[in-house]
């Protein structure tokens, strides 16, 4: 698999790898990626099955072969340790590495993400599904946007929404990986997992968000014993793209300190 590794700012610069969610593109980052690398080493990848790694996906993909295949990435780059920041399926990924990596990973930060599958997102899932076997890729990238988005930002936004669309289609992963992928956010349940990892970990979420609701962060903060939880009053489920300056602040301020939390316990 391939990832990107942007040149250290300094020597000994933190690594921070950044995960996308069920889009799996690594452009997702594109509103953090000139602050981040300031401070940091950053590593961006189109997650496999996507983008730059088209491959067919297995049967029965799951959440811990998308973690073992970014460690391995990451080691033959001679990556060892590294912070993670996930957005959705990307904080579910970070989460497993979290769990069988404990050694490599310093810090998760977790954006919109869920220990399991709320009944609600489950249904708009299920909804997007019907959507795409009716109306193929043309109508899942139509509707796509009315879940990661706030209706004011979208509307205000209208050339915008109609070029993001079209490059949507032209990079669409194709329906067989696309259901892989789902069928392993959907799969994946870390209830009873999630209290063994000893990792600071950051929770961010926005009280806006139509697919993954606020109270799945809540829920996830309350069962990790070294987290802490902010939130942003708006954005949507893609907060980082909607409202990149008070992301931004949310996410550097926030690296700093979980990296100093755990030099406190190192």
């Amino acid at each position: 698999m391939k990832i990107s590794l942007s040149p250290p700012p300094f020597v000994d610069a933190p690594v921070v790898v950044l995960i996308a969610g069920l889009g799996g593109g690594g452009s997702y980052w594109l509103p953090q990626l000139a602050v981040l690398e300031q401070e940091y080493q950053v590593v961006c990848y189109d997650q496999r099955g996507t983008g730059n790694n088209p491959e067919a996906l297995p049967e029965n993909y799951s959440v811990a072969q998308m973690a073992d295949e970014l460690y391995q990435a990451l080691a033959q780059a001679g990556i060892q340790r590294f912070c993670v920041v996930g957005h959705a399926l990307g904080a579910l990924v970070g989460l497993q590495l979290a769990l069988d990596r404990p050694e490599s990973v310093s810090a998760l930060v977790s954006i919109n993400g869920w220990l399991k599958l709320n009944a609600h997102t489950r249904r708009c899932f299920q909804i997007r599904e019907r959507l795409l076997h009716a109306g193929g890729a043309q109508a899942w990238v139509e509707a796509q946007p009315l879940f990661l988005y706030p209706a004011d930002w979208m509307a205000a936004r209208a050339p915008r929404m109609e070029a993001e669309e079209a490059l949507a289609l032209a990079h669409f992963q194709g329906k067989p990986n696309l259901l892989k992928r789902l069928q392993a956010l959907k799969q994946a349940d870390f209830s009873r997992d999630v209290a063994r990892i000893r990792c600071p970990v950051l929770v961010i979420c926005s009280t806006d968000d139509l697919l993954v609701p606020a109270v799945c962060s809540t829920e996830l903060h309350a069962a990790l014993p070294h987290s802490e939880k902010v939130v942003m009053r708006e954005g949507g489920h893609a907060c980082n793209v909607t409202d990149p300056d008070t992301f931004n602040t949310l996410l550097l301020n926030g690296l700093a300190s979980l990296l100093h939390a755990q030099e406190r316990v190192l």
